[in-house]
């Protein structure tokens, strides 16, 4: 979720597209493929396996169409970004700098470069396009193309499904997972970063291009959200944000890889435990996430988040 989970290597190469074959999509264990939602309605046994494993994979959910839409969106939307405007990476505080554009994108769309990007003039080493690690995090709200995807009757039937009764998306991103360069994002748990009381996180992640071992796809640990949140991410008073906590060991050989078609959504309980590894092939990775937490009378967001809204700007609930 956090910059702080990631971490991207320092060379770039163009790639393209990500194409594969069925049998590497269907690589995937077969335990943990389910039928496509239809229109976003849950079967009993979807979310039954989704409590069971904390995680879900229901392919063709998205179009080719939306996919495309999506991913062109982001492209004109980089192309009509200048770097020059972001004075974070020029100025001497650049840590306090680069934290509070962090804090602030919660409530805009900051675009977050792979590491050492600029070089010591705050000047972009290479095209942007190349240098870029994503973009975030309230896309669900002020893109239009964006926005309508987020908000479509079948995402909303997903929640409905899991029992929501006031879904609250606080947070979106879009990944590129750069081809050959695409940065690591360590074992975490969503819960981490997005706080409720009770805890009610919930991710959904979209494949916008096939997901594989070799560019980067998921790697998610089968019935870890049951042990509970390991640790917080939290938003000091001085607007200083820190891990309560080590970062917990995990036996990684007891992830399993969610590789994926293009289309697919992966649904990803707050304490359930996942990655993804470096991208070490020539093509890229795309993927579209969004977090939301139950907001219905009874559950609180917690104010040590990261992520807070002004109260002229609230999150704004799917429905209920």
């Amino acid at each position: 979720m956090s910059h702080q989970l990631t971490n991207p290597v320092r060379h770039v190469l163009r790639g393209r597209r990500a194409t594969c074959t069925p049998r590497r999509i269907a690589s995937l264990s077969a335990v943990y493929k389910t039928a496509p939602a239809a229109q976003g309605l849950l079967t009993p046994e979807q979310v039954a396996q989704f409590h069971r494993d904390g995680f879900l994979v229901l392919e063709r959910f998205a179009s080719p169409e939306d996919c495309a839409r999506l991913r062109q969106r982001m492209e004109t939307l980089l192309h009509e970004f200048d770097p020059k405007t972001i004075s974070i990476f020029t100025t001497k505080n650049q840590v306090q700098e680069t934290d509070n554009y962090f804090l602030n994108s919660a409530s805009d769309v900051g675009f977050f470069f792979e590491d050492k990007a600029f070089d010591e003039e705050g000047k972009l080493r290479q095209a942007k396009e190349l240098s870029i690690n994503k973009v975030g995090h309230a896309l669900h709200d002020l893109d239009p193309v964006f926005r309508e995807f987020s908000r479509s009757a079948a995402v909303s039937n997903v929640l409905r499904s899991l029992g929501y009764k006031r879904p609250l998306p606080v947070q979106s991103m879009y990944i590129f997972k750069q081809p050959s360069i695409g940065g690591e994002v360590v074992p975490h748990q969503d819960s981490t970063f997005i706080h409720s009381n009770p805890l009610s996180c919930v991710g959904l992640w979209w494949a916008l291009e096939d997901a594989t071992r070799d560019n980067g796809c998921l790697w998610a640990l089968p019935g870890i959200h049951k042990e509970g949140l390991k640790r917080r991410f939290l938003l000091a008073p001085d607007g200083s944000v820190s891990f309560d906590g080590p970062r917990p060991m995990y036996d990684m050989s007891a992830f399993v890889p969610l590789e994926c078609p293009a289309g697919t959504l992966v649904l990803l309980h707050g304490e359930n435990v996942h990655y993804s590894a470096e991208n070490t092939s020539p093509v890229s990775r795309h993927s579209y996430s969004m977090h939301l937490v139950e907001s219905a009378p009874g559950v609180t967001w917690s104010p040590d988040n990261w992520a807070q809204r002004s109260p002229d700007n609230p999150w704004q609930p799917l429905y209920g």
